[in-house]
């Protein structure tokens, strides 16, 4: 195959003489124009306990490409002797009102101090603008109203980073983490924690929030979160487990349904965050029949299958979705959670519960296309962060369906944030990727880049690449 295409790259924030570095992106499309604000942390020294405030760039996007204005410290996005980490803003498009999410965390306290005690040190904040960027109001702190009595369990918690969503019903929703506090013994001591990803939601238009579940079963953190086919929103998370981890809520994220392991898509050592971003399927590819629907009275397509199928959707508030009964459409047919052996389910290395989907007698090419795709990106080192990866997936619900990645960047790369800004000049659908870069380290600057749908369908491995490259053995990413 050709050489593939890099897309230019901007560097937005970089590491000054001085130690002050940038980390953490989050990027925001706000409509008309559309006028782009990309955050970062601004921190002493790349540690994490080193954050000191948040800072926002805002572009302005025309004829293809964005100018952007200057750097601006957000004073109002902070409590007094507390550091603010991890910007997340959604944009509530019937108001017009940007909300962005952070932590605030008191002093240098590190998360790990939090995990390790179970003192929570963090607290929930936000500041909004109703002026596309320009101004922004003073700090609300909704620990008490949004997690309440639940944070006595909670050893610490982050919202995403990077974007949150607005759902068609309006609801609003930012992604988040919480190391849920599962044993206290010795003399009041921590004993377990374990990470888990949820949601915090709100139906009125931000004036109240409120906390949705935690993804139940598998080991899940730094996550987010996209719409997707079925009436489903889609949840794709960072873990330890070696892979990504993605998890379904049928509810708009008020609780979501067991985790199940992405064997397509590798974590790197010690895991990375990345991003998610949904969007309508190109016309030509828009369904020409419906999904299998799954429900308690449609099981026939997959008795022979799952013998056990309609006993464990049967089992009501009691069964294994803890009180879920799963509908469809699915595109696939999905092992619930009765029977370890039978239903995919086993113990993984400390305990966890990894779903499998055992092989189908249909290949996902062969199942009904959606109308909603997915692109993902992460670092695409195995081994460390390298390489930044764009990802496409064409069948959400399929964790099977994700293409090998279009790397965009060769260097050192870490967290990012992606987005869908529309139609633009010369492209039909066009996105952005706001992401750390470095020639050493990942932490020197957050880059910025464009790119059209049709330079990803372009980019991204073909299936018989994808054939080829699964059936040799995988080398490493060392730095050059």
């Amino acid at each position: 195959m050709a050489t593939r295409r890099v897309p230019k790259r901007t560097v937005l924030f970089q590491r000054e003489r001085t130690g002050l570095t940038y980390r953490v992106p989050a990027l925001l499309r706000v409509p008309p124009g559309p006028i782009l604000l990309a955050f970062a942390e601004q921190r002493i020294s790349p540690d994490d306990s080193h954050a000191h405030r948040l800072v926002v760039r805002r572009g302005m996007l025309a004829g293809g490409s964005v100018r952007w204005g200057a750097l601006r410290v957000l004073e109002t996005a902070a409590l007094e002797e507390h550091r603010s980490m991890n910007p997340c803003p959604v944009l509530d498009a019937d108001s017009g009102t940007i909300f962005l999410f952070f932590i605030a965390v008191l002093g240098h306290t590190p998360e790990a101090v939090q995990i390790a005690t179970g003192k929570n040190a963090a607290r929930l904040c936000c500041v909004t603008s109703r002026d596309a960027g320009l101004t922004w109001g003073s700090v609300r702190d909704l620990t008490e109203e949004a997690i309440g009595a639940a944070l006595r369990d909670w050893a610490t918690f982050a919202v995403g980073p990077g974007h949150g969503v607005q759902l068609r019903s309006g609801r609003l929703l930012i992604p988040a983490y919480t190391y849920h506090v599962d044993r206290r013994e010795c003399f009041g001591k921590v004993c377990w924690t374990s990470p888990h990803s949820l949601a915090f939601y709100s139906d009125d238009h931000g004036s109240s929030w409120h906390c949705g579940g935690l993804v139940p079963n598998l080991r899940s953190g730094e996550c987010q979160l996209a719409a997707v086919d079925g009436g489903f929103l889609y949840c794709n998370a960072r873990s330890p487990l070696g892979n990504r981890v993605q998890a379904l809520s049928a509810n708009e994220g008020t609780s979501f349904l067991p985790g199940e392991l992405v064997p397509t898509l590798a974590e790197t050592a010690r895991g990375c965050q990345g991003s998610i971003v949904g969007f309508p399927a190109p016309p030509s590819s828009r369904p020409q029949d419906k999904c299998w629907s799954l429900s308690p009275g449609n099981t026939s397509h997959f008795q022979h299958l799952y013998p056990r199928l309609q006993e464990s959707l049967g089992e009501g508030a009691g069964g294994p979705g803890m009180g879920w009964v799963p509908r469809g459409p699915f595109c696939y047919p999905q092992p619930w959670e009765d029977g370890l052996e039978e239903h995919g389910v086993e113990q993984g290395p400390s305990g966890d519960r990894i779903t499998w989907t055992p092989t189908l007698p249909v290949s996902s090419s062969a199942l009904p296309q959606r109308s909603t795709w997915l692109l993902y990106s992460h670092p695409a080192g195995h081994r460390a962060r390298l390489r930044m990866g764009i990802y496409l997936s064409q069948y959400p619900l399929d964790p099977h369906s994700w293409t090998e990645p279009w790397v965009i960047y060769e260097g050192p790369s870490g967290y990012s944030d992606l987005a869908s800004l529309g139609p633009v000049p010369g492209a039909a659908l066009a996105f952005a990727c706001l992401f750390e870069s470095g020639a050493r380290a990942s932490y020197e600057d957050i880059s910025f880049c464009m790119f059209s749908l049709r330079e990803v369908l372009e980019n991204v491995p073909t299936s018989l690449e994808l054939h080829s490259s699964r059936n040799k053995p995988q080398g490493h990413c060392w730095p050059s």
